[in-house]
């Protein structure tokens, strides 16, 4: 009886480390795949904290807060059940979609560089999409909110395909558990660091009238180094889109047999590191992220160039013929 006992308690044992060594691996996993999409994520939290600017210090909080519940719907309901379906019905298609995104990444990228050496015209952001005039505070907001989850699901979708990407050699169930770990890590990262971003200010003013001169001083540093640290945010999440889907798109290559630009890359970084042996891994790094980013710009001016002179065109062209034929039918009638 008690050599049952024991025995039962043996195999209950060797289920327990079964079962630590497989979370064991997901966290590994899902940590290695959360370091890939970095460049998605420091991106994410630069572009987030304009949606909550210009409302009531009140409504920043709740405003962070639906983004969020959106950002988790697009992961968890939305692309986590596609990224699966694909894996098992056709994961030959992760490469090229993983391509795909990182043009998108790349043009995002550069038209942000672009807007930075050319200036243009914004649209104003107080009136309707279907230009039917102002909008009240509410559907200001709500507009606002809309447009952010559409903004993440583009980036969430860059999230978790890569993150599929990491994980193609794993278990169907194992990759379920990494894609909804990075999923929700990766969202309460993202908007924990966006709240405090957007409430830093606030935070600042608040210690600038205590009368403690430490909290006085704290606080009066908080406002002024937050415009510029916002700008060097953007600054880094434009630099982080372009190395990121430029390293996409250049790993992408290697894998359909043009390899050539990798190892290109490789060896350059491998002879900047040897200039300083004493930092050869920060500089190897350093140097491979500026030429993907490179590489970036380069595919995001083609992707640009592309929208103007062959997409855009060509939808103008159909809503025009759209437009036309609705017309014609209007006149029949």
């Amino acid at each position: 009886m008690s050599s049952g006992l024991f025995a039962l308690l043996d195999d209950v044992a060797a289920l327990a480390k079964v079962a630590a060594a497989t979370l064991d691996d997901a966290a590994t996993q899902a940590t290695k795949a959360s370091a890939k999409a970095a460049g998605i994520v420091i991106d994410d939290a630069a572009v987030t904290p304009r949606y909550a600017v210009g409302f009531a210090a009140e409504r920043e909080l709740p405003i962070i807060w639906k983004i969020a519940l959106g950002s988790l719907r697009n992961k968890l309901i939305f692309l986590l059940p596609a990224a699966l379906a694909l894996s098992l019905v056709a994961p030959w298609a992760i490469t090229p979609l993983l391509m795909a995104g990182g043009a998108y990444l790349c043009f995002e990228g550069f038209e942000k560089v672009y807007e930075l050496v050319v200036p243009h015209a914004h649209h104003d952001e107080t009136g309707g999409e279907d230009g039917s005039g102002p909008l009240d505070a509410k559907q200001l907001e709500e507009e606002k909110i809309a447009g952010a989850i559409k903004t993440d699901f583009i980036l969430s979708a860059e999230i978790m395909a890569i993150t599929l990407s990491t994980v193609t050699a794993s278990s169907y169930w194992m990759q379920a558990v990494v894609l909804a770990a990075v999923g929700l890590g990766m969202t309460a990262l993202v908007y924990g660091v966006v709240a405090l971003i957007v409430k830093a200010d606030d935070a600042g003013v608040a210690l600038a009238r205590r009368s403690f001169p430490p909290f006085r001083l704290l606080g009066l540093g908080l406002v002024r180094v937050m415009p510029p640290f916002l700008k060097l945010l953007s600054a880094v999440g434009t630099a982080a889109m372009l190395w990121v889907g430029g390293g996409i798109i250049i790993h992408g290559l290697a894998s359909y047999g043009f390899a050539g630009i990798e190892h290109v890359i490789h060896e350059v970084a491998i002879v900047a590191g040897r200039a300083w042996p004493a930092l050869s891994g920060t500089l190897e790094w350093l140097t491979a992220a500026a030429a993907a980013a490179v590489a970036g710009l380069a595919v995001g001016g083609l992707c640009l160039v592309g929208m103007h002179v062959l997409v855009r065109p060509m939808l103008k062209a159909w809503r025009s013929r759209g437009a036309k034929a609705a017309a014609a039918e209007a006149k029949r009638h």
